[in-house]
């Protein structure tokens, strides 16, 4: 019973913490224009196949290790391997923290792109957005536009017309 009445606590403080890093204008990352590091934040409960992503390097013509991927499921198995480091709902902590170390270790970066790959907002992918220090964001329509700089209209699990869009517009907005 306490246990259920503490993650209400958790949860409630994150969404404080939420609300009030959304009212702040976005921290600028001082880097270069151009694609170098790309980070990806994926719902791994509507979009199983993360390892998509990896395409962005032939794309971009980026370095086979500056492509970062995180995915979020709603529960994981800790004894079950995923081939994307994954953070769920039982890492929420107080105030807005991810207790996940492969979240801490993708938040520790900076990227130069980041791709919000989910259409249903769950509070820590949404603390996660918020937390990442990118120069340019990308996502999709269906989320809040707070989250991010471009925003497209496609279907998540159409990846081909997303990539291809997010190329075209990385561009027209002279980034690749």
């Amino acid at each position: 019973m306490f246990k259920g009445i503490k993650d209400k606590f958790k949860y409630n403080s994150s969404v404080k913490f939420l609300k009030k890093e959304l009212e702040k204008s976005p921290p600028k990352v001082e880097r270069e224009s151009g694609i170098s590091a790309v980070g990806c934040i994926v719902d791994l409960d509507s979009f199983q196949d993360a390892d998509r992503f990896y395409d962005f390097v032939e794309d971009y013509n980026l370095r086979p290790n500056a492509v970062k991927i995180i995915g979020y499921k709603s529960f994981y198995d800790k004894n079950s391997p995923y081939s994307t480091p994954v953070f769920s709902d039982k890492d929420l902590g107080w105030n807005g923290t991810i207790e996940n170390s492969y979240a801490l270790e993708f938040l520790s970066r900076e990227y130069d792109l980041l791709v919000n790959y989910y259409t249903v907002e769950h509070l820590p992918i949404q603390l996660m957005s918020i937390k990442t220090r990118a120069r340019f964001r990308v996502g999709f329509k269906d989320v809040d536009r707070v989250y991010n700089d471009l925003i497209l209209d496609a279907p998540l699990n159409d990846f081909a017309t997303f990539r291809k869009e997010l190329k075209k517009y990385l561009g027209v907005l002279n980034e690749i």
